[in-house]
């Protein structure tokens, strides 16, 4: 028989997935309703929460058609907006563009900087001493941006809190024989609240 050697197990290497930091100001934060795909994602090892964050700059984030959040891609105009960042895998990354229409031309995903907000945020490390963060974040898209914004009145918030969300209508109870963009077409032509 043998003289006392065992045979080592394969070594398996496993290089993390690239991830994509992820900004999150309105329902899928923690105690909104799309918060359970943030929930899914965690659970299968596709995103983790990495704190509570706030823009660098101002922009505004007003609500349209059913109370559903826009952040509008308008530096500088508005507020510095409070949300909750995760690191996303691609797989998680695809399951979120789903959500926010990304193909159907709902929401556009781009670059945002952030700082953040208090103490469960700022575990990210930064190239710099500041802490500042590059991420990315689902901005309206340009095709009815100006118009929310008008319908809006020039008028936006720092966070979507429970108050903004009220009258908030989920997706399943919405009119589905309408699109969304249909829904934001009609909400930006209707005469203000």
């Amino acid at each position: 028989m043998g003289h006392g050697t065992m045979a080592t197990p394969p070594t398996t290497t496993i290089t993390p997935a690239k991830t994509t930091l992820v900004f999150t100001y309105g329902t899928l934060k923690r105690g909104f309703s799309n918060h359970v795909l943030m929930q899914d994602l965690i659970r299968s090892g596709d995103a983790s929460f990495k704190g509570v964050y706030q823009t660098l700059d101002k922009y505004p984030l007003v609500c349209g058609p059913y109370r559903v959040p826009f952040l509008l891609n308008k530096p500088g105009t508005g507020h510095r907006v409070t949300g909750e960042l995760y690191a996303v895998s691609p797989r998680g990354l695809s399951r979120l563009d789903e959500l926010e229409g990304i193909t159907r031309g709902h929401y556009v995903r781009q670059q945002i900087r952030l700082a953040a907000a208090d103490k469960e945020g700022g575990d990210l490390e930064t190239e710099h001493a500041s802490s500042s963060c590059v991420v990315e974040a689902y901005y309206a898209h340009k095709s009815y941006e100006e118009e929310l914004w008008k319908r809006n009145g020039g008028r936006s918030f720092g966070a979507y809190t429970e108050n903004e969300a009220r009258g908030y209508v989920k997706r399943k109870d919405r009119p589905q024989h309408l699109t969304f963009l249909d829904h934001i077409r009609i909400f930006v032509s209707s005469p203000c609240d």
